[in-house]
């Protein structure tokens, strides 16, 4: 996908070779160098192509074709999906999208054409039958897990995201629904997570399992149960199902870790509600919100009589009542 990146010669960047500059304002790495300057119109400045070695003066322009060409060769064939899709937020770099529960993130076995891949490659390909592009998540969410997921629309943007997630500038919050409340209403549940040796799906709670930490607040206490908000430090295969279920809040409707479906909910109920990351060029702050999930909406309003509105993520209001907005 062709996306130009212009950066504007400044000051501190003159004398520059073109090389340092992409490093110093775009954080773009050797080998993303390497790869563009080969590209037809990968470099120039002003309109003329230049080479990464070639120092600018102030006032030039340098532009970046960050599209990858041979794209349409190595990218994957996509089958498109036009089921909807909600965007919550696009740019040039990047697309936010409200997954719904029940549909996988990427390809996989007996899902291979109706994934929110998929459904995005609808999207791009403007309703062609078919679809050549790389398509770039950065994380996933579970089939029945419902809520944001972001996609890089070329392999700058998301080697940048990748790095903002490994040092945690990326962040995710989830909204949960636990049956009871933990005794504290925050903590952090520290605790290693392995395979579980009785199945080939479920994990455990195990002292030779991988480092796995869990942060949660407590957002509305009932009788039965409870809505947390949940953010992770590590990013374990079911990670808030094992460390809710291993301390006595399995998740509504958790077939795995818990009871099973209840009151109309039948898979986990578990909503990635809230995206924090910086925009990969600008370093703009950016905050994404996806309200709650009808079958979780409706818990909420049955079992907690101050609960407000459709629960966007960030900011918890003095009633008690939650549309959670975070403060920073």
């Amino acid at each position: 996908m062709e996306r130009k990146l212009e950066i504007f010669i400044d000051e501190e960047d003159e004398g520059r070779s073109v090389s340092d500059i992409l490093r110093r304002r775009a954080g773009m790495t050797r080998a993303q160098i390497r790869s563009v300057k080969f590209r037809p119109g990968g470099l120039t400045a002003d309109g003329c192509r230049v080479r990464s070695s070639d120092c600018l003066i102030r006032g030039q322009v340098l532009q970046v074709l960050l599209g990858e060409e041979a794209e349409e060769e190595q990218g994957c064939l996509w089958i498109p999906d036009p089921s909807p899709l909600e965007i919550l937020y696009e740019d040039e770099d990047i697309i936010g999208i409200n997954k719904p529960s029940g549909v996988v993130t990427h390809p996989s076995p007996g899902h291979f054409a109706d994934s929110l891949a998929n459904r995005l490659a609808n999207y791009f390909s403007a309703g062609k039958d078919e679809y050549r592009m790389q398509i770039r998540p950065i994380g996933r969410l579970d089939k029945d897990t419902s809520g944001i997921v972001l996609f890089a629309k070329n392999q700058v943007a998301a080697s940048k995201l990748e790095a903002q997630r490994r040092v945690g500038r990326l962040e995710k919050e989830y909204l949960a629904l636990v049956r009871g409340c933990p005794a504290a209403r925050t903590g952090a549940v520290m605790a290693p997570i392995g395979k579980s040796p009785d199945s080939l799906m479920k994990m455990q709670v195990c002292s030779g399992g991988k480092p796995a930490c869990t942060y949660y607040e407590t957002v509305e206490e009932g009788t039965e149960w409870s809505l947390l908000r949940l953010r992770l430090e590590t990013g374990r295969t079911h990670q808030i199902r094992v460390h809710m279920a291993w301390l006595g809040h399995p998740l509504l409707g958790d077939s795995l870790y818990g009871s099973g479906p209840e009151h109309g909910v039948d898979r986990a109920a578990l909503h990635a509600a809230g995206l924090f990351f910086d925009q990969p060029f600008s370093g703009k702050r950016i905050r994404l919100a996806a309200a709650l999930p009808e079958d979780m909406r409706g818990i909420c309003k049955e079992m907690f009589s101050c609960f407000i509105g459709n629960c966007g993520p960030y900011e918890t209001k003095p009633s008690g009542g939650i549309t959670l907005r975070r403060k920073e």
